[in-house]
């Protein structure tokens, strides 16, 4: 099922902006009955983790761009997980919005704010905790215990052996709970799904380098031994991705039976309808056994690089001093979603600092160092030291290619969905995937995997920016229109994912 690609172009066309036809034109969403945030389990034996947030003096540029190596044994005790977790994901601040109430924000965006997305834990012993298989609870910063026992081998043995999942001595699986999102955004909500995902995986694994840990981002395995695993309600809630976190050599070859447990929770949503096509795109995505989760994880794409035009200009790649000491934890806590730019310039420094270090490689089963499924596009409203116009970035030669010279807010407000903030920013950053390529090669998984690493891409964007002070946003866009605006240099090419960046006017809140 996965190879048939037809089933990733209808979900894509039918939810694009503004006439995907999976999308209903007077669908109605009221903010004051969001769907409750939490999944709560009934019965389960917790445990409390205490939390440090106090940083560690690692900068937040090295944070998202450096890749630590696996080299002697790298082994987080349970304080480390506590701190993993509560940067991915815990709750960094609460503002109330008057008829809506207290909203509860955490350390990376999310679509609407409805934290769809959940962490489990699978690991070995280590210091300070059990071996086990663990659900986080933000908002009581816990750990709920699903299961007893070292069950690192079932992971293992579910990726095909991944080297990474094989020593890791924790395993992070990240799930997507639909209807928590599809209340809002309908059909869609499957590329929110990898959106949000992506953008707490680019606080994970930043987090995990400011602690020395190697990490990976881990897409090829057997949907089906995980889900069981977690003993999710695949109806509801289904696995998204592994990251493998650390090093031991003390290595979990042996998969334990895995039993039904049948858990009691509170509901996942307090919206029941379930969207068929939503199933329909992650069922025909689904890797159904270990081989074919092999075969999967050897595709390669040859793709030929476009070779820079001599007028290129080439970014700055040494960011100014203060930007490079800004610790990650620190910047992870003050990161939000900017809600109101001042038409102010940005210096080319600082756009550079964003593109490089953002884009720099993602160790993962899916890409390699020198090969990207995403593609980035710029429209530059307001840089100093830069023309404005339309941009292609090269990044093997980290040069912006001037593709079109103009004023072009008007139209990056189009793009944005007629919102000001794309008009407003002083740049639009628009990611990009050759689909027809991608789907070819990878099958409909590899439409999870061109979403996940346009959104880690486009979160670490999100913290590159706030490293620097400036302010940031994502947002969603005209699928066709980008597409159109950008060509013939974009011919072919869908939108993946849309960040927006520029200096802020102050927050009310």
């Amino acid at each position: 099922m996965n190879s048939d690609t037809e089933a990733a172009w209808h979900f894509h066309n039918g939810t694009k902006h503004p006439n995907g036809n999976l999308l209903r034109r007077f669908h109605h969403y009221n903010p004051a009955q969001r769907p409750f945030p939490y999944k709560i389990y009934k019965d389960t034996q917790t445990i409390k983790l205490a939390l440090d947030k106090s940083p560690h003096g690692f900068p937040a540029l090295r944070a998202i761009s450096d890749i630590i190596k696996q080299s002697g044994n790298a082994i987080p005790d349970l304080n480390t997980l506590a701190r993993i977790l509560y940067f991915s994901c815990g709750i960094t601040k609460k503002i109330n919005f008057g008829y809506i109430g207290d909203v509860e924000f955490r350390a990376a965006a999310c679509t609407g704010a409805l934290y769809h997305i959940e962490i489990y834990v699978a690991c070995g012993e280590i210091p300070g905790l059990d071996a086990g298989v663990y659900h986080f609870d933000p908002k009581e910063m816990k750990l709920d215990v699903l299961r007893k026992g070292d069950y690192r081998g079932v992971l293992a043995e579910a990726s095909g052996n991944d080297p990474f999942v094989e020593v890791a001595p924790l395993t992070l699986v990240f799930s997507d709970i639909f209807t928590r999102n599809s209340a809002k955004y309908q059909t869609r909500e499957y590329r929110h799904a990898f959106w949000d995902c992506g953008t707490i995986l680019a606080n994970t694994l930043a987090i995990s380098t400011a602690h020395k840990l190697p990490s990976k981002v881990v897409l090829g395995f057997v949907d089906d031994s995980v889900n069981f695993l977690l003993d999710l309600n695949t109806e509801k809630e289904v696995s998204l991705a592994l990251v493998p976190i650390g090093f031991s050599d003390k290595i979990s070859k042996e998969a334990l039976q895995v039993s039904k447990l049948n858990l009691k929770t509170e509901p996942l949503s307090n919206y029941d309808y379930d969207d068929p096509e939503i199933q329909k795109i992650h069922q025909n995505s689904l890797l159904k056994s270990i081989v074919e989760v092999e075969d999967w994880k050897k595709i390669r794409i040859e793709r030929k690089t476009k070779k820079p035009i001599s007028s290129a200009i080439l970014i700055r790649t040494d960011p100014d001093n203060k930007s490079l000491t800004n610790p990650i934890e620190s910047v992870i806590i003050k990161r939000g979603s900017t809600r109101e730019f001042a038409r102010k310039p940005i210096s080319f420094e600082e756009l550079s600092t964003i593109v490089y270090y953002s884009t720099r490689e993602i160790e993962s089963d899916f890409t390699e160092p020198a090969l990207s499924l995403v593609e980035l596009y710029l429209i530059v409203n307001d840089v100093d030291g830069l023309k404005q116009g339309s941009y292609f970035f090269h990044r093997e030669k980290n040069a912006l290619e001037l593709l079109k010279e103009g004023n072009f807010r008007r139209t990056a407000g189009y793009l944005g969905l007629d919102q000001d903030l794309s008009a407003d920013c002083s740049a639009a950053l628009f990611f990009m995937s050759d689909l027809n390529l991608i789907l070819e090669k990878f099958g409909n998984r590899g439409y999870r995997a061109a979403q996940l690493e346009a959104s880690i891409t486009g979160g670490r964007c999100y913290l590159a920016s706030y490293a620097q002070g400036l302010g940031v946003s994502g947002l969603t866009f005209y699928d066709d229109a980008v597409t159109e605006f950008f060509s013939p240099h974009a011919k072919d090419k869908s939108v993946m994912f849309m960040v927006v960046l520029g200096k802020k006017q102050k927050n009310p809140y």
